[in-house]
């Protein structure tokens, strides 16, 4: 594919000045019919990107489906019993800060968004992606609204259900002719080994697959994967969105 680019890599930006506002859109909390688990928003992909994006200088604004509060999944919580996230210290640093805490509590519903007011979007994964974002007409407009106005459009880990629906103003999905990446089989074989269950309704890569003329691609098990493909940019699971972000920054201060 032309003009894609792909990342592997973490940069640090600091002490930049305000560059303009990024919309990041988490799901608002359900429940697995799966698991019957409460489910939410995976913690370090809201977390990691939010810190590269303040690094860099830009204001961050958190929406939601519904708004209101929302709810990180337990073993996305560095400080949840399982462990399973315990060395996530980034997470853990923004929990104690109140103007995060007061975030979360606190998004905006989709329906109050304009694009307008935005220089790029950031969609957060989580477990409830899978089906908040599913079927969403609201946030696939709102999506493809970023898209085909040219800026920054980004989606990591399960948020890239949305990609599997959504279209742009002429009835083609946004991925048609596009490479973009999302979970990967083999972490949802990781995932469902680990807890003795499946875990999704469905599986992001074997629905991808079925869509012709797209490129989805994946690298391996839970390694840094993000790739921008013009302006639309995905990642692959949650040690991605740092890198994610990081693409979504280089776009935006672009000379």
């Amino acid at each position: 594919m032309k003009n894609t680019k792909e990342i592997n890599r973490y940069i640090h930006f600091h002490g930049a000045p305000s560059k303009g506002k990024i919309l990041m859109v988490a799901s608002s909390p359900t429940i697995s019919t799966q698991t019957g688990w409460p489910i939410g928003y995976w913690a370090a992909e809201l977390t990691h990107p939010l810190r590269v994006f303040q690094e860099a200088g830009f204001d961050v604004v958190l929406a939601s489906t519904e708004g209101g509060t929302i709810e990180m999944d337990a073993y996305s919580n560095p400080t949840d019993e399982s462990g399973y996230s315990a060395h996530d210290v980034i997470s853990l640093g923004y929990l104690q800060q109140t103007a995060f805490l007061e975030m979360v509590k606190n998004t905006l519903p989709i329906n109050q968004i304009s694009a307008t007011d935005y220089d790029a979007i950031f969609l957060v994964g989580g477990q409830a992606p899978m089906y908040t974002f599913k079927g969403n007409d609201e946030l696939q407009k709102l999506f493809a609204n970023f898209y085909e106005s040219g800026k920054p459009t980004a989606a990591v880990c399960h948020s890239t259900t949305l990609l599997l629906e959504a279209k742009k103003s002429n009835g083609e999905l946004i991925v048609k002719g596009k490479t973009w990446t999302g979970f990967a089989n083999s972490e949802e074989d990781f995932a469902d080994q680990a807890v003795g269950m499946k875990i999704q309704p469905y599986r992001i890569e074997d629905e991808a697959k079925k869509i012709t003329d797209t490129n989805f691609k994946v690298a391996a098990p839970f390694s840094s994967y993000a790739i921008a493909d013009g302006n639309l940019i995905t990642g692959q699971q949650q040690n991605s969105g740092a890198d994610a972000a990081e693409l979504v920054v280089a776009l935006l201060t672009q000379s």
